[in-house]
């Protein structure tokens, strides 16, 4: 008998169309093998994204100077405004301070700071006849105030028409010529400035142009000016 149910075992196995599934009861693993528990278990690994590596600008620490504006560029028409002797309120274009003339424009990051009270505005002041005796028609300073700081600020140093104190309030100039100067982090509020420049414009356009390293005072002095002339 047992011999019977043996034989008749290994005939159905050996006759069966359909190979015994791993899937099925008769599987020699479970469904879960160690293979797809190992799988399972390093998917989440593999699909976790990789921490973004941290990147500091250095932009603040280049030395490169640079400006929309350059040496054989035609200066940017803008407004100014200033006080004239009368106490009345003027306004004055690029073109007026420059249309067939030799001028001098420098800027400064602000009025009443020390280096632009105490040197470079003076400096022009001092050396204005000498600069004229050499054929430049205008020199005027510009600085991002407002026509009334610039006014007292022209009376404070005791100036008289030897530099014409200009406002670019705005600083729609300043953006122009590319040489916004940001001083938002100082922790007396300057905001946005400009940087420290020198340029003499013939007849509007650039012949010179001495642009610091933000509000430094190395060579956009009078007597660099000078020197070009």
């Amino acid at each position: 008998m047992a011999a019977a149910i043996a034989s008749l075992t290994f005939s159905t196995l050996v006759s069966s169309p359909k190979p015994p599934s791993l899937s099925s009861p008769t599987s020699l693993f479970p469904p879960k093998t160690l293979l797809s528990t190992l799988s399972s278990s390093l998917l989440p690994l593999k699909l976790r994204p990789r921490p973004t590596p941290l990147r500091f600008s250095t932009a603040a620490a280049s030395s490169k100077i640079c400006a929309a504006i350059s040496v054989g560029d035609k200066l940017p028409e803008s407004t100014f405004s200033y006080f004239d002797d009368a106490d009345e309120l003027q306004t004055v274009t690029v073109s007026d301070l420059t249309k067939n003339k030799k001028a001098i424009l420098f800027a400064v990051p602000g009025a009443f700071t020390p280096t632009c009270s105490q040197k470079h505005l003076p400096g022009f002041v001092e050396k204005a006849a000498e600069l004229k005796s050499k054929g430049v028609d205008t020199i005027a300073c510009i600085s991002v105030n407002d026509a009334f700081v610039m006014k007292v600020w022209k009376k404070d140093l005791k100036i008289g028409d030897e530099v014409l104190l200009l406002s670019d309030g705005n600083g729609d100039f300043t953006k122009a010529i590319g040489c916004e100067l940001d001083l938002s982090d100082m922790p007396v509020g300057l905001g946005v400035r400009s940087r420290r420049y020198a340029l003499l414009a013939e007849d509007g356009v650039v012949k010179v142009l001495n642009l610091e390293e933000g509000g430094a005072f190395t060579f956009s002095g009078a007597e660099d000016l000078l020197k070009a002339l």
